[in-house]
């Protein structure tokens, strides 16, 4: 199917700046040119718009909520813009921006699909509400948000004929860094956890087929929300939000060749890559490897063809 490329430069959800830049670095790293390169059809349907901070004036008064009526206006806009494009027949690649984006890529692709399954890698587990966050920064909520267990201000542009998606259709691989209440919470939600413990302990092959046996059975497709930082930093230095211990290069690679074997993707995300902090774009670089492995790219495919 087509590629749609979305871009949200947003990093209102996050504590530390520099995020929104993120869609620019993954795209100066050549995603749309490797992904024609694989022989599929792509275009750029560009940016949604996005407010800094410095010229919002809606500002929530609610610290424990910062900046949620504007992150609800952008994922008001981009859940219309994943679901269109997978009505079209397409697959959405939605490029971050911080963590929040996700309710507006998850809800957009829910409501085309009406029965998905989740796979979010992430080094955390963005499952705090309002009462279990310490920050208030909405990136640290948006898969409790999707799951209709908590901060449910982020997602009032839902509407009745889309449902919040089943945390027993929702698998979290790669976690390293949890808040206590935040472990409370997912330890009651019925979301399947694999930390990195569980990696190190049966590999990423055992843990990957595990994961797609849950979002694959009973459901209409999955989306894959892949954030950054789940990787080891030196891997990928440029993350708003940085943990070590996270997974390797060859790690991360096979999970997203056997999310492309699987056949049932039908949108993904990669978020918070911060340039500023990056080695001459790096972790960018990296983004769009991956990206062309969940599309299906293999070494030992493009060996043979040569």
């Amino acid at each position: 199917m087509n590629i749609d490329i979305i871009g949200v430069p947003m990093d209102l959800g996050a504590s530390r700046r520099g995020v929104d830049m993120g869609p620019s670095a993954i795209r100066y790293a050549g995603l749309q040119n490797a992904i024609v390169k694989l022989g599929k059809a792509c275009t750029d349907l560009g940016n949604i718009d996005v407010q800094v901070p410095e010229e919002y004036t809606n500002k929530n008064t609610n610290a424990k909520m910062k900046y949620a009526n504007e992150i609800n206006r952008v994922n008001t806009s981009l859940a219309e813009m994943v679901s269109s494009s997978i009505n079209a027949g397409n697959m959405p690649i939605v490029l971050g921006g911080d963590h929040s984006i996700a309710v507006g890529t998850v809800l957009g692709t829910q409501k085309a699909l009406k029965n998905i399954g989740v796979i979010w890698i992430d080094a955390h587990g963005d499952f705090n509400s309002e009462k279990t966050t310490s920050s208030g920064n909405l990136h640290g909520m948006s898969l409790a948000a999707c799951t209709g267990t908590g901060a449910l201000e982020m997602t009032g542009f839902k509407d009745n004929n889309t449902s919040y998606i089943s945390p027993d259709k929702v698998v979290l691989i790669g976690v390293r860094s949890l808040d206590p209440e935040e472990g409370i919470s997912l330890r009651k939600s019925g979301v399947t956890v694999f930390t990195m413990a569980d990696i190190d302990m049966q590999g990423m092959n055992s843990i990957m087929k595990k994961a797609l046996n849950i979002v694959e059975s009973g459901t209409e497709a999955f989306h894959l929300s892949f954030d950054m930082d789940v990787m080891s930093p030196g891997e990928a230095p440029g993350v708003g939000t940085p943990v070590k211990g996270g997974l390797t290069y060859r790690e991360a690679h096979l999970a997203a060749e056997m999310i492309a074997d699987s056949k049932k993707l039908r949108s993904a995300e990669f978020v918070e890559i911060n340039p500023i902090l990056d080695n001459m774009n790096q972790t960018g670089e990296l983004a769009v490897s991956l990206i062309c492995s969940v599309l299906g790219q293999k070494i030992f495919k493009m060996r043979y063809m040569e």
